[in-house]
């Protein structure tokens, strides 16, 4: 089990500071990222929280999953890797290059 967790259904006006207290019932926590939006600078809503032993992410897993904060009913489970081509606007299934005409 990888020790990153991914944070979900948080409410937007969750902060780093909060999130690590909450997890720290769990074990040790390593780091917190929550994840903004990069033109508003608004949380989107979900976090990373690193764990220092896979252990404590597990434990974490299941104390804190479906668990009440802030009004919101929490998803957490294990990070998976992000993907090669994952996020973004392009269209997965379009062939044709940025030089070729719209027209």
């Amino acid at each position: 089990m990888s020790r990153k967790l991914y944070v979900g259904n948080l409410s937007y006006q969750t902060e780093a500071p909060e999130l690590q207290q909450l997890f720290e019932q769990a074990g040790t926590v390593e780091g917190v990222k929550v994840m903004k939006d990069m033109a508003t600078g608004r949380s989107r809503g979900f976090a990373f929280v690193e764990m220092s032993t896979d252990e404590e992410a597990a434990k974490a897993i299941s104390e804190l999953n479906a668990f009440q904060f802030e009004g919101r009913n929490l998803t957490v489970n294990e990070a998976r890797p992000k993907t090669e081509h994952g996020g973004g606007f392009s269209n997965p299934g379009s062939n044709r290059s940025r030089n070729e005409p719209r027209w």
